[in-house]
């Protein structure tokens, strides 16, 4: 199963039914549980969850790498974005190189809640003010990453 992300920015994930600590039998059954969960920004899970919903979008893609234009830009978007949420459209059409600015964002993702605050910072310092939580920036990165990569289909 796949993971798929909402307009709210939440991902449903899906759950591996657990084994209690005291079964010996791998053959017994596994006890019915949900098979699916809801993640919200800033809950434990969700960056790897966002990451690992990135890569199922294209597989083939290599590692991100990260320019410092690409970077430069992923930080205006990610602050176009902060300051209105809803012109997330506009505010990637304004992007001179969207590929590179997603390699940028998918970067920050992967480097986890330290990255994503360091690049909070970045953001901050570079186009003024304050640091936004981590769960917001994740929040953002996901949605500009949605709408490039729709465009890119």
């Amino acid at each position: 199963m796949e993971i798929i992300r909402h307009e709210d920015g939440s991902l449903t994930v899906p759950v591996v039914p657990s084994r209690h600590s005291g079964d010996d039998d791998p053959e017994a059954p596994v006890e019915a549980g949900p098979t699916t969960m809801i993640l919200r920004p800033g809950e434990g899970g969700y960056n790897e969850a966002l990451t690992e919903w990135d890569l199922e979008q294209n597989p083939d893609r290599g590692v991100a790498v990260s320019t410092a234009s690409g970077r430069e830009e992923a930080m205006a978007v990610v602050h176009a974005v902060a300051e209105d949420p809803t012109h997330v459209v506009e505010a990637v059409d304004a992007l001179e190189d969207p590929e590179a600015s997603a390699e940028a964002l998918r970067h920050v993702l992967v480097g986890g809640t330290p990255s994503l605050q360091a690049f909070a910072g970045e953001v901050a310092d570079a186009e003024g003010g304050e640091d936004l939580p981590h769960h917001k920036v994740t929040k953002i990165i996901g949605e500009v990453l949605a709408v490039i990569d729709q465009r890119s289909e």
